[in-house]
């Protein structure tokens, strides 16, 4: 028994430490590249838009004056947004309708506005188009014969080229034909609609660095792209994102595999938007910016110095409290209590892979947080008030011990369980129904919960029994210190 408290106890330690690890304010990351393992994971707070500000825009429908608009049309292009937002790793993000004509968006430390707004904003319509013999340059507006002509946007930033894997190898004329005039329309090939979403992935060429994105078509399509390059080698096919002309390839030989590559000029934040736009799908609907305004912490960090001041004030009377009235069993209890916060807060730093990559704080998160701390002492309170109670019935003290353990374990399991069922209520609430902050609160005092039910049944136990080992003797001897 001594040899499994003094391992659970080291455990315990090796636990702690990486746990201050990770709460370090000048934590470094993890950056790891050796040979298969690429890992790079920055370990920092992640704020919600109430604590750090950020960005809220207002979409409105892009359509004539009194055309009506289909609710189910605006509810996809929430759902879409929704999808892009989350795949830009925009921290508790809020996207709800407002009216039937419009989608508010709040983007929390959102580092390029312009980058973000274009991204959710973007119909993301990707078009191959047959450009025949005329090479189109990169930002030329094109009338398609798909869904008709769309004005050019000032968001389609990249300059790219695509090329098929291994055939496919993009070629610009020295002397490049005239655009064509707006009347001419060109057929469509494929659309982005054709795209095979799970093979859509950004890649690094190992010779250049440059970025690329990866595509694959649908079984539908692959065979109608395939005929179409085995008949037009030699012709221009050109790629168009919201009839804007992004690359303009030649066709050197016939693409039969469906799959090729978008390459070009890209930076990393440019490559992950148009990603987005692609595996998202397009908006059923237009839209453009009614208004957009910056929001500032201001607030929200007056807010937090309070609530961390008040936790603060609070957590110290619960901890003189538990010293002063269980004593010896009051500090070690404080001791595991210390461990709690640090675990938490790694978790809200590092995230608990896979269920989550980390947790957003918001002034609702950190009340989760605070009321599950006050649950964890609860559970103290329940393992001594029960030791007490077996110590004054006559028991030993090790009999004590284990039996305010084991039988205090069915009240705390228990309230704990209805405690995670009621938070994953508002947790499904929160997400259904757009309410991010209910989902913050939800999420901070599962989490909470969860670790409260580790630290006192399995780390004040460890420390009691590991104490009880060591000072046992003088335990028995001056039974005040255990507060009896």
């Amino acid at each position: 028994m001594r040899d499994k408290n003094l391992g659970l106890l080291i455990g315990v330690i090796i636990l702690a430490a990486a746990a201050i690890w990770v709460d370090l304010p000048s934590n470094p990351g993890l950056h790891i590249h050796l040979g298969p393992i690429n890992i790079d994971r920055d370990i920092r707070i992640h704020q919600g838009l109430d604590l750090q500000g950020g960005l809220q825009v207002l979409l409105e429908a892009d359509v004539a004056e009194g055309e009506a608009v289909e609710r189910d049309a605006m509810d996809t292009a929430k759902v879409i947004i929704g999808s892009r937002v989350d795949a830009l790793g925009v921290t508790e993000p809020l996207v709800q309708s407002q009216g039937e004509r419009r989608i508010i968006v709040e983007l929390p430390g959102v580092q390029d506005p312009e980058l973000a707004i274009s991204t959710i904003r973007e119909t993301g319509l990707l078009e191959f188009v047959d450009a025949g013999n005329t090479f189109l340059e990169p930002g030329t507006v094109v009338r398609t014969d798909f869904g008709g002509t769309v004005a050019p946007t000032e968001e389609v930033a990249p300059t790219s080229e695509i090329t098929e894997t291994t055939t496919v190898t993009p070629t610009v004329p020295a002397s490049p034909a005239p655009s064509p005039t707006p009347e001419r329309v060109l057929p469509t090939v494929v659309t982005g609609r054709d795209l095979n979403r799970g093979g859509l992935s950004i890649g690094r060429k190992e010779t250049t660095g440059e970025l690329y994105i990866a595509f694959e078509l649908t079984s539908e399509a692959a065979p109608k792209f395939a005929d179409f390059t085995s008949k037009n080698v030699g012709s221009y096919l050109a790629i168009a994102l919201d009839k804007e002309i992004i690359s303009c390839p030649v066709i050197k030989s016939a693409i039969t595999e469906g799959k090729g590559v978008i390459e070009g000029k890209f930076t990393l934040e440019e490559a992950r938007s148009l990603l987005v736009q692609l595996q998202y799908g397009a908006l059923p609907i237009p839209l453009r910016v009614e208004t957009t305004r910056t929001i500032g912490p201001t607030l929200g960090q007056d807010s937090v110095r309070k609530s961390v001041t008040a936790g603060a004030i609070g957590l110290s009377v619960v901890f003189l409290f538990m010293l002063i009235y269980y004593r010896f069993p009051g500090l070690l209890a404080d001791l595991a209590l210390a461990i709690y916060a640090l675990l938490n807060f790694a978790i809200y730093k590092f995230g608990l892979p896979p269920l989550f990559n980390y947790v957003t704080l918001t002034l609702p998160g950190i009340a989760g947080f605070l009321l599950s701390t006050g649950m964890a002492v609860d559970a103290n309170i329940l393992i001594f008030e029960r030791m007490k109670e077996e110590l004054r019935a006559g028991r030993s003290l090790g009999a004590a011990i284990e039996a305010g353990f084991s039988r205090a374990w069915t009240s705390i399991r228990d309230s704990n369980i209805s405690t995670i069922i009621t938070c994953a209520i508002l947790f499904y609430f929160g997400s259904t129904f757009g309410a991010s902050m209910v989902k913050g609160f939800a999420l901070t005092l599962i989490i909470g919960v969860s670790i409260s039910m580790f630290t006192a049944v399995t780390i004040t136990r460890t420390f009691v029994r590991f104490a009880f080992d060591a000072f046992g003797d003088t335990l028995r001897d001056k039974k005040w210190l255990l507060g009896v």
